[in-house]
């Protein structure tokens, strides 16, 4: 039962804590732009804006077009499930498995992409070839992560790797470093945040992500928004948890044990948060054609670390 609980807190925390997340980042933004910034609680304005209008839709749209957005939101709000954030003491810590959030992931962009193109515009078109070219270097690049890490930890389970590194059998490994990189530049593409995307603007040249979810409005663009915001968190909480899991409560902890891990989770996310924030203010989004460059290098980086990893073991 106490472990049912800590589950159904885990599923609010993800949802709750999203908006909030992608409201400081746009905050921190803000701030070092020298404006004065909206709050960071304003995507729940827009979100509750959203969810009190009416959804209108295309004539020519299917029911793909419609069912779209409940099913990437719950693609995506399930694989932020998996990820431990406060402790791994969960019901769903034993089905959790990292090929299966790249493949939730995958489910979320695949039915992204094809609501883009049901309606037949230009825009969703557009967008929606764009998205599959990240994807096909972006999930061969976050598997390669994977596989890293299950050499390492003897599983690809996040909670089994986050016990393995807290246990101290992890020294300085470069494999571990190359990986980490693999994985920030995975988040960044598989968020749209900069140099892929730039999810504040609307040019019809640079937009990715947005182009495929300009049709939608009222209900389903709230939840093309929310699921936005939850795969952020998902990724930030991925990053933390896997590569400084430190703070996190182990299976059998106390009461106190999860009040500081959630501590722990809560100021790992915006420390994050913030660096992606700084991140983006002082670099400029890269032209298409040089996607597949900045994606390769994370797959490159991913294999260098699976190899160096496998040939350490075997030496």
């Amino acid at each position: 039962m106490i472990e049912i609980l800590i589950q159904a807190a885990q599923i609010f925390l993800v949802v709750a804590l999203a908006p909030l997340v992608t409201g400081w980042v746009r905050l921190v933004k803000a701030r070092l732009q020298g404006r004065i910034g909206a709050s960071p609680f304003q995507p729940y304005r827009d979100l509750y804006r959203l969810l009190q209008q009416e959804a209108v839709v295309a004539h020519s749209a299917s029911q793909l077009f419609r069912a779209a957005p409940y099913v990437t939101f719950s693609a995506v709000w399930l694989a932020a499930v998996l990820i431990p954030t406060f402790t791994t003491d969960l019901v769903l810590a034993p089905a959790a498995d990292l090929i299966a959030l790249v493949a939730l992931l995958g489910v979320a962009r695949f039915w992204t992409a094809l609501a883009g193109m049901d309606v037949g515009t230009a825009f969703g078109g557009l967008g929606a070839s764009r998205e599959m070219l990240i994807a096909s270097l972006a999930e061969p690049a976050m598997l390669m992560v994977t596989f890293s890490l299950s050499l390492l930890s003897g599983s690809t389970a996040p909670s089994q790797i986050i016990a393995f590194v807290l246990s101290g059998s992890v020294g300085i490994e470069v494999s571990m470093g190359l990986a980490l990189a693999a994985l920030v530049m995975v988040a960044v593409a598989e968020n749209g945040r900069i140099p892929i995307d730039n999810p504040s603007t609307h040019l019809e040249l640079t937009m990715v992500h947005e182009a495929m979810v300009l049709e939608y409005s009222g209900r389903h663009l709230a939840l093309m928004e929310a699921a936005g915001m939850v795969r952020l968190t998902l990724f930030l909480a991925l990053i933390g948890g896997l590569f400084a899991p430190w703070g996190i409560a182990q299976a059998g902890a106390g009461v106190t044990a999860m009040a500081v891990g959630l501590g722990a989770f809560l100021a790992k996310s915006f420390a994050l948060a913030s660096a992606l924030a700084v991140f983006e203010t002082g670099i400029a989004k890269m032209r298409v054609f040089r996607y597949a460059d900045f994606l390769g290098g994370a797959l490159l980086l991913g294999l260098l670390a699976t190899i160096f990893l496998y040939v350490s073991e075997a030496v």
